[in-house]
């Protein structure tokens, strides 16, 4: 009997159930004692001029921020996998990999998506957006003096567009955060990314507007996107996303994100996530590995004279956000919020408009207080609402994190309790990022779970990560099948010869 009549011959008997786990050992990620950003920050300035003391020199001077930041902006190289995209924005993101209708070609290279990314920590923590990164099998980071590591993906946040990458690193440069809330409107700012793939490159403008909204990520994650982009005329094209904004201090002001363009290229403006927003999503992301979302629960709109024509009714303001509807059991509605209100400010910083409310709120968790001041009936008033997660309370929800491990470029994770409990099955490994090319010509995907595999001496039911590392260390040389289900419950195999 020959190898393939064998496999074939197991395969009817093999797809009835088990799981895979795999073990061992190129990674684990483990939990972070760091409790902010700011702590890490505080480590060591090793890419300040003159240390805690630098100051701007006098004058205009883009020289001294450049030389602060560049070596601490990377290059994001991702291998994306084929996951059908459909419909572009007007607002272009820039993905800097092609059209998704040109992405069909699964026998050929897999294609790549270039972006930038900013060392927020000397132990190699960089932020970046969640397009650049978005379906990536391998992450590869290249910093300026052509030092090149593999990134492990520490978390992402769809509704801000942002990612959290680790690197195994110390002692590196890194951007300080500024604070965004104090940058004005015509005050000088540094683009750096790596547009076209020209690596470490600064552009000047200025800011021209704040907590502007532009409609790029509606629809995503229950809609709960914030979009409360700092406005600049500094220049940006594919590639720049996930790069560094910063003011003449060198101090990180922003995350490059978005361009408006009608050619693909940049057509005068740009867009970057405000660093108090990135700040509290990375802080986020590193200590419960989600982002805690803290909600008012009240549908908005912002003040317009349009808004009061449809309405029919005459605001008491000319800039605010209305109240159209408040959620039952939501921390507005707890505070007496009612709809009609207009609400004028947030712990005593004025509202104009929707993208401005959304910003302040989004920087806060499920169980911290707002003091919301407000208008009802031409009367001021003012009420503390303590602000509630999605699911109507305030608790505050860690990822699971299961373990993770690599073996030959692909990276493998013990399969989630819930996961088991959905597909009914006892264990297996879940692929989490491939990058070995013969996985990937086989039909080996990412979400992909493997739950048992076959060799010569029989079948072999997978539990966990550790049980298919062993198994695959121990059959080096011999053709296998993998046996396993997507996260839908869709059964597949592939035959493998293993290396």
């Amino acid at each position: 009997m020959s190898k393939r009549q064998f496999f074939l011959g197991m395969l009817m008997a093999a797809l009835i159930g088990g799981v895979v786990a795999l073990a061992g050992v190129n990674f684990l990620l483990k939990p972070q004692s760091a409790s902010s950003f700011d702590e890490k920050q505080q480590a060591s300035f090793v890419n300040l001029l003159g240390g805690e003391n630098f100051t701007v020199p006098d004058g205009i001077n883009f020289v001294a921020a450049a030389q602060v930041v560049t070596p601490a902006v990377v290059h994001v190289k991702s291998q994306i996998a084929y996951t059908p995209r459909t419909g572009r924005d007007p607002i272009q993101e820039f993905f800097g990999f092609p059209d998704p209708r040109e992405r069909q070609n699964p026998g050929g290279a897999m294609p790549m998506s270039s972006g930038s990314g900013v060392i927020i920590s000397p132990d190699g923590y960089i932020v970046t957006n969640n397009h650049v990164i978005d379906g990536a099998t391998k992450i590869d980071i290249s910093l300026e003096n052509n030092k090149r590591y593999e990134a492990t993906l520490v978390g992402t946040d769809p509704t801000t567009d942002l990612a959290l990458l680790k690197i195994d690193a110390n002692n590196l440069p890194f951007v300080r955060f500024g604070d965004s809330d104090q940058t004005s409107i015509g005050e000088w700012v540094l683009a750096v990314g790596n547009p076209f793939d020209l690596n470490s490159t600064v552009t000047a403008g200025i800011i021209s507007a704040k907590a502007r909204n532009i409609g790029i990520l509606q629809g995503v994650e229950n809609n709960l996107q914030i979009e409360s982009f700092l406005q600049t005329d500094a220049v940006v094209n594919p590639g720049n996303s996930g790069g560094a904004l910063v003011n003449l201090a060198g101090e990180l002001i922003g995350i490059n994100t978005a361009i408006a363009t009608r050619t693909g290229t940049f057509s005068g403006y740009s867009f970057a996530v405000p660093s108090t927003l990135v700040k509290k999503v990375m802080d986020d992301l590193m200590k419960y590995g989600a982002v805690q979302r803290g909600l008012l629960g009240v549908n908005i709109q912002s003040v317009s004279p349009e808004l009061a024509d449809l309405l029919n009714k005459t605001f008491p303001v000319e800039q605010g956000v209305y109240i159209g509807g408040v959620n039952e059991n939501s921390a507005g509605k707890e505070a007496g919020l009612q709809e009609g209100d207009i609400i004028i400010a947030v712990d005593g910083r004025q509202v104009n408009n929707v993208a401005m409310l959304q910003e302040m709120v989004a920087r806060k968790r499920p169980g911290d207080q707002v003091e919301v001041e407000y208008i009802r009936d031409g009367k001021t008033k003012k009420v503390t609402a303590t602000l509630k997660n999605f699911s109507g309370d305030t608790n505050i929800i860690k990822r699971e994190v299961p373990k993770s491990y690599a073996f030959e470029g692909v990276q493998f994770e013990d399969l989630k309790e819930s996961q088991k409990e959905q597909l009914n099955i006892s264990g297996g490994a879940v692929i989490k990022m491939n990058g070995n090319e013969d996985w990937r010509r086989a039909g080996a995907r990412n979400g992909f779970i493997i739950t048992s595999v076959i060799a010569d001496n029989g079948r072999s039911r997978i539990n966990n990560a550790q049980e298919l590392i062993d198994f695959l260390s121990d059959h080096q040389g011999e053709e296998i099948v993998v046996l396993g289900m997507f996260p839908d419950g869709t059964e597949y195999y592939f035959e493998l010869e293993l290396n």
